[in-house]
C-alpha cells in the first residue's frame, strides 16, 4: 500500500483483527467452496486493476488486500491509492496478480468492504467540509451496519470526522429511560459516578431546563437532544463553558453549520455510518496467462 498518513496508521485495527473479519465475511460467502470460480483451469493466473466509477474518499484498503491475502498469500497486490486520499472518476486505485480463480473468489467481499467503507467516509467528508473553519467537532454514534462497527468508525477518520464512543463498554452515555430508571438526573449521575469506572460520563438532556438541572449536578458533558437553534444558542450561554456540549438529533447537511455555529462543541450524526452509499468501483480482468512451468 502507498503512503498513510500517520494518525490514521495509529487508527487502524491490529492486522489479526482485520484478518478475522475477513475470515467471517469470506465464510459467509464461499460457504462449501466457489463452484463458479472453478470453471476456470486451475494453473490461469491474471492481471486486474481496481478502478473507482466517481468521485469519493477510499478507504477500506487493508480489508480489501486482507480478502486476497486470506485466501492465497502468493496474490500481489499494487496500490496506487491510499485510504483518505480524494480519488477521481477512471482512476486506478490498485493493480492485482495471482491466480484467477483467487481474484473471482475474493472479488465481491473485497468489494463489498471497500465501497462500503469508502462510501462512510465519502459521507464524513461532506460533513467535515460543512463544518470547515468552525470549532466544533463532527461525531459518529453506534448507528453502524451490524458487524462493521470498527470498520465503520475508521472509515469516519478518513473522512475527517471523529469518533464518539466505540460501544457501551467504553463511555457511559446516560439517557432518558436511565434516567427515568434513576429517578432523577442527579440521580443518574450520581449512580455512573458510583461506578469508579474509569470512562467519561455523558448525560443527554431535553431542554434548557434539564440543562440546568444537569450542570447543578456537576455534569462534564452534556448532549442536547433536538434542540432547536435558539435553544442551542441559549444553552451555549447559560453552560458559560462548565461543561462540554454536544448537539444532537436529526442533523443533516443542510443544518449543520447552523448548528456548529450556535458555540457546541461536538455534533453528533447518525447519518454518517447509516446513511451512507456505496461507492461505485470496478474490479476488471485486464490480462490472463496460464503459469509457466518452472
Amino acid at each position: 500500500m502507498t503512503h498513510l498518513r500517520a494518525d490514521l496508521r495509529r487508527s487502524l485495527p491490529d492486522r489479526s483483527v482485520i484478518e478475522s473479519q475477513v475470515r467471517a465475511a469470506l465464510d459467509e460467502d464461499l460457504g462449501d467452496g466457489d463452484l463458479t470460480a472453478a470453471l476456470l483451469p486451475a494453473d490461469q493466473r491474471a492481471h486486474a486493476e481496481l478502478i473507482t466509477r466517481e468521485p469519493a474518499i477510499l478507504c477500506g484498503c487493508s480489508w480489501f488486500a486482507a480478502v486476497f491475502r486470506s485466501l492465497d498469500p502468493a496474490t500481489r497486490l499494487h496500490w496506487e491509492a491510499s485510504d483518505g486520499d480524494h480519488i477521481a472518476p477512471g482512476q486506478r486505485l490498485c493493480l492485482l496478480e495471482g491466480a484467477a480463480r483467487t481474484l473471482l473468489t475474493g472479488e465481491r467481499t473485497a468489494m463489498n468492504y471497500l465501497q462500503t467503507l469508502s462510501g462512510t467516509a465519502t459521507r464524513a467528508r461532506r460533513f467535515a467540509d460543512a463544518v470547515a473553519g468552525l470549532s466544533a467537532q463532527v461525531l459518529d454514534t453506534r448507528k453502524t451496519l451490524p458487524g462493521l462497527r470498527v470498520q465503520q468508525k475508521y472509515a469516519v477518520l478518513c473522512g475527517g470526522c471523529h469518533n464518539h464512543r466505540l460501544g457501551l463498554f467504553d463511555a457511559i452515555l446516560i439517557k432518558e429511560n436511565h434516567i427515568l430508571a434513576a429517578g432523577s438526573i442527579r440521580a443518574a449521575l450520581d449512580a455512573a459516578r458510583d461506578l469508579e469506572s474509569g470512562v467519561e460520563i455523558e448525560i443527554e438532556v431535553e431542554s434548557v431546563e434539564q440543562l440546568e438541572e444537569a450542570l447543578q449536578a456537576g455534569a462534564q458533558q452534556v448532549l442536547l437532544d433536538n434542540f432547536s437553534l435558539e435553544d442551542l444558542r441559549r444553552a451555549v450561554v447559560l453552560n458559560a463553558g462548565r461543561a462540554r456540549l454536544e448537539a444532537s438529533g436529526g442533523v443533516t447537511l443542510e443544518t449543520i453549520r447552523d448548528i456548529a455555529e450556535t458555540g457546541v462543541d461536538r455534533i453528533s450524526v447518525g447519518g454518517l455510518t447509516k446513511h451512507l452509499t456505496a461507492v461505485d468501483l470496478s474490479l476488471r480482468f485486464v490480462e490472463l496467462y496460464p503459469i509457466t512451468p518452472l
